[in-house]
């Protein structure tokens, strides 16, 4: 990706601390976009092409990794 292209940032308050998500891309409609969320040290990424579903199976992957890990 150029630096040219947006990010979006989200924060989301949780016991544990701020939950970070960056997405990149989705520029146009169909388009490839990005996901990362992070907890404190752990990260998880995923790709897709529709944000809103590609947002929410990061945020499920990022959920299974924590119970995964019983944090």
């Amino acid at each position: 990706m150029n630096k040219s292209d947006r990010m979006e940032l989200i924060l989301i308050p949780s016991n544990k601390g701020f939950i970070k998500i960056h997405i990149y891309g989705f520029e146009t409609y169909g388009a490839w976009g990005q996901v990362f969320a992070q907890l404190n040290e752990i990260t998880v990424n995923m790709k897709g092409f529709h944000k809103k579903k590609t947002l929410i199976k990061t945020l499920v992957r990022l959920h299974d990794t924590l119970k995964k890990n019983n944090l």
